[in-house]
């Protein structure tokens, strides 16, 4: 089931409110975490602090939002706790949903299986912990998906920090560890028999070292060797 028939409440009226009639053929999705004191960018945190990886956090979101916002293609936010009706991702720009299921893979499962029954020919899901991240490379994907069942932006750690699809295949979404170095490895060999193609390796940011070198980034921490 997708998320429009598998949502917190199975009020009629909800799901109609929910919906978006399509306004293009293509769909971006942004994963993100509601950004809350001690519950985002807990790897981060460890070395920086709670309030200081906030604020890393957000200042991610609002690059992210920037970016997408360039890509000619509806658009749609997915929070990971619960729906903010005012913060950066303006509803005038941005449709807004709730993940739903038990796992990274699930969630992202449900959320493509949405969009792709709303009647969307393209679409991809970016994660918000990208400081990389430019309007080029998701327009890129858009269009290596005409000739392509799939494209994956590789991201440095071995995950990927874009998937993009004509229709779903479900298989890779299961049985992944997700979050580890494996789970690219695993999600191509799950596509050996279709058309994919590679976006260039992109770096996202979970942990100090993934950032330290990020100069923009250094005036919301404290300095650490």
């Amino acid at each position: 089931m997708g998320i429009l028939s598998n949502n917190i409440t199975n009020s009629d009226q909800d799901l109609i409110a929910n919906f978006h009639f399509p306004k293009s053929q293509k769909a971006i999705i942004i994963f993100t975490r509601n950004p809350v004191l001690g519950k985002c960018k807990t790897r981060l945190a460890k070395t920086i602090g709670d309030e200081a990886a906030l604020k890393v956090y957000k200042h991610l979101l609002q690059h992210t939002a920037n970016v997408v916002q360039k890509v000619n293609a509806d658009r749609y936010v997915f929070y990971s706790e619960n729906i903010n009706t005012k913060d950066l991702w303006t509803e005038d720009s941005f449709n807004k949903k709730l993940q739903t299921g038990n796992d990274l893979g699930e969630r992202m499962h449900n959320a493509f299986l949405d969009l792709l029954q709303s009647g969307y020919k393209k679409v991809i899901i970016i994660g918000s912990d990208l400081l990389d991240l430019n309007e080029n490379v998701i327009e890129d994907g858009f269009g290596l998906l005409e000739t392509n069942d799939v494209v994956i932006g590789p991201a440095i750690d071995g995950g990927y920090y874009l998937l993009g699809m004509k229709e779903l295949h479900p298989a890779i979404f299961k049985n992944k560890a997700w979050g580890t170095e494996t789970v690219r490895e695993d999600t191509l060999a799950d596509l050996k028999n279709n058309n994919v193609s590679l976006l260039k390796p992109l770096n996202d940011i979970d942990t100090f070292d993934d950032m330290k070198h990020y100069d923009q980034l250094k005036p919301l921490y404290k300095t650490h060797d």
